[in-house]
């Protein structure tokens, strides 16, 4: 299917305005994600975790238009009042929306109907970025846009997998899509002394909102690998009973692994005594030089007590970025998402985007092979629940 890229009415638009490009690259890898698909790859949603395709399509677009359409551009007409209820996700701002695990059930508006939603919302919001000015609330809300996009990318991809993973085909996404078969560049220990270190984001560039603000931790010396554990490294747990050892669980964890009967991590199949993993790409024989992917935090933290280490705390891994290879797996820490001194909920709508999500949940470290480009820093707080393992998740060790 033919899809209809976001553009500058004119070229000369496009090169004199960067926030004009920005926009359009962002809004258009989200359609490029989508080229691959067939209609009916945009509709299933088979967890309430993961979202189906198209639904990804319109909430991004939702939010420019009710975040930023509805109140900065007067003459901004509605698409349809009823997308507002159909694709807010969490938002109680902006009213009632369907149920979180009901996406799927979305079948209409069409595919068409939603890029048609999205082209626009597009000819709007390039009216309107000719009048954000820098440092305008009306910039920052764009670019906090852009970014949202963004994360949404990385959310479509791997909601796609879990789908395509359930299915008994094993479909391939893209040859050229693997995302796991990365392997390690790098091998062993840097020793972090101890001391004070400043954490949180520092500058002028783009940040959310939990990266703020920056303060001081005092951190004990410690040694954290370069490098992440790989496939083979983690089949040696497995081999070893590493599932059925409930000395090397936490509580929650240990309960997990019974209730859920997990044997190993998610997509993985031995099939007649050899391992395989649901990729992108298809089913493939797992490459144990290849870095892990596809583990819960409970996981995790039962490797790292196997090997006689730990997770490192989100300070440490901030503390030693500067010297690690990251980037290809989000890194479990041990530390629970919590506020930063000093932070501040933004009024409105904003103000909901990560702070009342402070709650049972573990910090991740990092970015994926999966996340998009220009989107990744090193003080970056993603977070989930210590059982969710649909990212492409890894492990970086301690001791």
């Amino acid at each position: 299917m033919q899809l209809k890229h976001a553009r500058p009415d004119t070229e000369e638009q496009s090169t004199s305005n960067g926030l004009e490009k920005r926009y359009a690259d962002v809004r258009n890898r989200s359609e490029d994600l989508c080229k691959l698909l067939k209609k009916e790859d945009y509709i299933p949603q088979p967890a309430e975790f993961a979202s189906p395709p198209k639904w990804h399509l319109a909430h991004t677009t939702w939010f420019f238009e009710e975040m930023i359409l509805k109140r900065f551009s007067e003459q901004y007409e509605e698409y349809d009042p009823k997308y507002n209820y159909l694709f807010n996700s969490y938002y109680e701002h902006a009213g009632d929306r369907v149920a979180r695990g009901h996406r799927g059930t979305i079948t209409r508006p069409t595919v068409d109907e939603v890029l048609g939603y999205r082209t626009h919302v597009d000819r709007s919001m390039f009216r309107l970025i000719k009048s954000a000015t820098p440092d305008s609330e009306l910039h920052k809300l764009i670019i906090l846009g852009l970014n949202h996009e963004q994360q949404h990318q990385e959310l479509l991809l791997t909601d796609l997998k879990y789908a395509f993973g359930l299915n008994p085909t094993f479909p391939v996404y893209s040859d050229e899509t693997n995302l796991v078969a990365d392997c390690n560049k790098v091998s062993g220990f840097v020793k972090i002394e101890s001391g004070i270190y400043e954490i949180g984001h520092d500058g002028d560039g783009f940040c959310y909102d939990n990266e703020l603000r920056r303060h001081k931790v005092y951190l004990e010396k410690f040694e954290i690998s370069t490098g992440l554990v790989t496939n083979g490294e983690f089949i040696k747990f497995i081999d070893s009973g590493g599932y059925r050892d409930f000395r090397l669980w936490l509580d929650e964890g240990w309960s997990w692994v019974q209730e859920e009967k997990v044997t190993a991590p998610q997509y993985w199949h031995n099939l007649d005594g050899n391992w395989h993993y649901y990729t992108l790409a298809g089913l493939k024989p797992i490459e144990t030089d290849a870095i892990l992917a596809h583990i819960s935090f409970f996981e995790a933290y039962a490797f790292a007590s196997w090997k006689g280490m730990r997770l490192p705390t989100e300070f440490e891994w901030e503390a030693a970025s500067g010297q690690l290879d990251w980037g290809k797996r989000w890194e479990w820490t041990y530390s629970a998402y919590l506020p930063y001194p000093g932070f501040k909920t933004a009024e409105g709508a904003v103000g909901e985007y990560n702070g009342k999500f402070m709650i049972n949940q573990m910090v991740l470290r990092g970015a994926s092979t999966a996340t998009s480009p220009g989107h990744s820093r090193h003080t970056y707080r993603n977070f989930f629940h210590p059982q969710c393992r649909w990212q492409f998740t890894g492990i970086r060790l301690v001791k």
